[in-house]
């Protein structure tokens, strides 16, 4: 029993656990975090904070398929799969029969066209 109260003043004077090395913040980011799968995370959110598609005006929903609409096909939707539905490249190059590296090239040029459009459109402002 004193060994046991002994262990707790010591974690919570250090704290950290007892006879670790090193704190949880020292760990590399991979030993920090856990994998969750996100739609289990989706049971702890308020659906008026997420982002749900029913939560956007008009305005917005223009805004994005102004956006979109300047992509080509291969390019909104790897852009799509992987900034709206949060899927991994490698795992869009599965499901669309292309390379990992083919997928990145269409986020990147995606990208690039997106914010290049951010910048001379104003329908894509405020």
């Amino acid at each position: 029993m004193v060994a046991d109260c002994d262990w707790t003043i010591e974690w919570l004077d250090s704290g950290r656990r007892p006879g670790n090395k090193r704190g949880i913040e020292r760990r590399a980011a991979y030993q920090r975090e856990k994998l969750m799968d996100p739609v289990r995370m989706q049971a702890y959110v308020s659906q008026s904070s997420a982002g749900s598609p029913a939560n956007l005006s008009d305005w917005q929903r223009f805004q994005i398929e102004d956006a979109l609409s300047r992509l080509s096909d291969w390019e909104r939707e790897c852009y799509v799969l992987a900034h709206g539905e949060c899927f991994s490249f490698s795992e869009i190059a599965g499901m669309l029969g292309v390379s990992k590296g083919s997928v990145e090239v269409y986020v990147t040029r995606a990208q690039k066209k997106i914010s290049e459009d951010l910048q001379n459109s104003l329908f894509l402002v405020g």
